[in-house]
């Protein structure tokens, strides 16, 4: 294979009627660290609307329990990458999302807003950082799956095209971004987590965290701003990271985030119907043969 294959693959598919393969290739074969690191960033930002950090401290979950949360978001949307949205995981995986939302209040247009970041940021993050930048082909791909996985969920009035979402979530930015002790918590606790995965380069680690914060974010949180040397040594650094990668050989074989060495919390393998939090009494059964494809397999 050649650098750019896939992407001459993914402009022989339909987006609007192939996005799921496309989205599955972009994730999975082109950009598996990329994507990885911006939905980290794109729930992050979250945070800063205090309807939803207020939540999530309440719920003590990203503050108790940050590595288990952390690792059972990513498995659960991972689910529905791998297996689609007809797949017994896909479905068992936004099965057990819906279940979570609905034992808690939250508003339609917060959720749109958190589908909206998973749109908007992992493009952005690949205009700045990515070894190429998303083609036409692939952001109408990844709307559509995002509309067909919102569909899922419930959410209603939903943004169309790339150009929807990406002003839903900037004008949503805007009126809502603010100050709340609580988001401010689950912040901390989230980039302690993620520093902590490095050991001694843990300190180090947080500060290149933040210098990719924008300003709007930071404000929120009520952190300072990084030095600009800071912030420069860190893009940078990303810049040429992305350099490096053009030039390797294309990704033959799928890289699911299930095979992240982030995900620390299942070692012996994990059934999606037992991921996530369980505020209401559970019944009996589960999932009877556990996925042991995970990091400490792969």
């Amino acid at each position: 294979m050649r650098r750019y294959d896939w992407l001459r693959e993914i402009r022989r598919l339909d987006p609007e009627r192939d996005f799921l393969r496309i989205y599955r290739i972009t994730a999975t074969h082109e950009f598996p660290w990329d994507i990885t690191r911006a939905l980290e960033l794109a729930l992050y930002r979250t945070y800063a609307v205090p309807s939803i950090g207020r939540l999530l401290a309440e719920t003590a979950e990203l503050t108790d329990r940050t590595q288990k949360r952390y690792d059972d978001t990513a498995l659960l949307l991972d689910a529905v990458v791998e297996h689609g949205f007809d797949g017994d995981d896909g479905r068992t995986a936004i099965r057990r999302i819906n279940q979570m939302h609905r034992s808690y209040q939250i508003s339609n247009e917060d959720m749109r807003y958190v589908l909206c970041t998973f749109v908007v940021v992992p493009k952005r993050w690949l205009d700045e950082y990515g070894w190429r930048r998303l083609s036409e082909h692939e952001m109408r791909a990844m709307a559509a799956y995002y509309r067909s996985l919102g569909r899922h969920m419930g959410i209603t009035e939903l943004p169309q095209t790339y150009e929807d979402f990406e002003r839903c979530l900037d004008d949503y930015e805007r009126a809502h971004f603010g100050w709340d002790e609580g988001g401010r918590r689950v912040s901390d606790a989230t980039l302690d987590l993620m520093a902590g995965w490095y050991g001694p380069l843990a300190p180090v680690v947080r500060g290149a965290s933040m210098a990719l914060l924008d300003d709007p974010l930071l404000a929120a949180f009520r952190y300072d701003p990084p030095k600009p040397a800071v912030r420069k040594a860190v893009r940078t650094a990303l810049k040429l990271r992305a350099k490096a990668v053009r030039l390797l050989p294309p990704r033959r074989t799928p890289h699911y985030a299930r095979q992240n060495p982030e995900i620390k919390g299942y070692p012996n393998g994990f059934c999606v119907a037992d991921l996530g939090t369980f505020p209401a009494p559970r019944r009996a059964g589960g999932c009877p043969v556990p996925h042991t494809e995970g990091p400490a397999a792969s």
